[in-house]
């Protein structure tokens, strides 16, 4: 094959030209943006190359440009589908030595590029080098429509897909779409039904092991991402971009009948069903109609026992949009109350103090004074004891009226009879 000969040449004439000798070689050869030093002459030149727009080879086939030839040949293997690099323990297939031995750290376990803010470990230390980018704030990649930063350029390009609107791969058992093969993939994992990642605290099991650690951080209360307009912490530097779309007033997608913006696209699908106006959509299974395709689907989950609402943190599902949207709350850290002793978080203050009492070694701590009953929370003691206020005044009224107008007598017991049932 061509191409796999021209990456071989390559390779062996980079290795013969950027070996050093006695006349270029010199270990004080630093560059002067960066400080990286190097051992020959030719290995500065090349590396100095990427901090100039300079790249001379252009693949004649996609027209990326490298800095190097050698680079080049490398990329062109891409094309001519050569993959000569085989793992032994898998059966992948590379289109050179480094990615392979990169793929390789994944079969060993070995981890030892290690995160000094949240703890995250890597496999290489350029990993760990692009992912402090999101500790550090620095987002030097911004989106020119709805002015959203990245801290990677990949991230950005994968981000502005979502302005195209292009959404070519379908799931073919949901009928889900995605912006790109891996994502598709990833998404068709959830219908087979495997969750062979098991919590160690709460037995909870997920398809994905960044799943599993995501929740894992719950148990650990660690919220390692800060949005830094308002202070309030999040444990998925996910859930801080969508929190920090709120400070940014960013409303990039605008409905073309009323001029409502949004900041999702998602919301702006939803709203514009409003508008739709056209034929309902009749439920086979009953006689109901509805406005929307959507309002249809969320309708027949009750009739098909099906829960198509899946939250991307924990793969759990819900019949609708609105319970998920609750849900999502305990990743985000939206009024999010968490226990401090087990972990466990709730969206509900009252639930949160109801459970709270449990740890306590008084169970329960709210006692009557009146004949000694004892409650879980502080509102149902004060529910109860409302009855006996109710009595009291009873007791009071009725005497007085006994005293007073007997006229009005047996109205006013009913009345008071009545406001004692309420």
């Amino acid at each position: 094959d061509n191409a796999y000969s021209n990456f071989q040449h390559q390779k062996s004439e980079e290795e013969t030209n950027g070996s050093p000798t006695a006349s270029n070689r010199d270990e004080s050869l630093g560059c002067e943006q960066c400080g990286k030093t190097f051992i020959t002459v030719m290995k500065l030149r090349i590396h100095q190359r990427s901090h100039t727009v300079d790249k001379p080879f252009s693949c004649d086939q996609c027209g990326k440009t490298f800095t190097q030839k050698g680079h080049l040949t490398t990329h062109q293997l891409i094309h001519s589908g050569v993959r000569p690099f085989i793992c032994d323990q898998c059966g992948d297939a590379f289109t050179n030595k480094c990615t392979l031995t990169t793929h390789q750290l994944i079969h060993s376990g070995v981890r030892p590029f290690s995160c000094d803010h949240c703890g995250k470990t890597f496999t290489q230390k350029c990993n760990l080098t692009r992912h402090q980018l999101v500790h550090s704030g620095v987002r030097p990649f911004s989106c020119d429509q709805c002015g959203e930063t990245f801290t990677q350029k990949t991230n950005l390009r994968t981000h502005q897909v979502l302005h195209s609107g292009l959404r070519p791969f379908s799931c073919d058992q949901c009928g889900k779409t995605f912006t790109s093969k891996g994502n598709l993939a990833s998404h068709q994992v959830i219908h087979r039904g495997i969750r062979p990642f098991i919590c160690g605290q709460c037995g909870k099991t997920f398809t994905f092991k960044g799943n599993l650690a995501s929740h894992q951080l719950i148990h650990s209360g660690v919220r390692p991402f800060i949005c830094g307009q308002c202070g309030k912490a999040f444990s998925l530097i996910s859930n801080l971009r969508t929190h920090q779309l709120i400070h940014s007033g960013v409303r990039a997608f605008s409905c073309d009948q009323c001029g409502r913006a949004f900041t999702t696209k998602s919301y702006l699908t939803r709203h514009q069903v409003v508008h739709s106006g056209g034929e309902p959509f009749n439920c086979d299974q009953c006689v109901k109609a509805v406005t929307g395709h959507e309002q249809l689907l969320i309708h027949q989950c009750p009739h098909s026992g099906k829960k198509r609402y899946h939250c991307d943190c924990c793969e759990k599902t819900f019949k609708r949009p609105e319970s998920l949207k609750r849900h999502k709350r305990i990743h985000t850290g939206q009024d999010v109350y968490v226990c401090d002793y087990c972990g466990k978080p709730f969206v509900n203050l009252s639930q949160f103090k109801a459970h709270a009492v449990t740890h306590t070694k008084v169970k329960p701590p709210y006692r009557c004074d009146e004949h000694n009953e004892t409650f879980t929370t502080l509102g149902c003691l004060k529910q109860h004891q409302q009855i006996h206020t109710r009595k009291k005044t009873f007791k009071q009224g009725h005497r007085k009226v006994r005293k007073g107008c007997p006229s009005n007598s047996a109205h006013t017991i009913l009345r008071w009879i009545f406001w004692i049932l309420l």
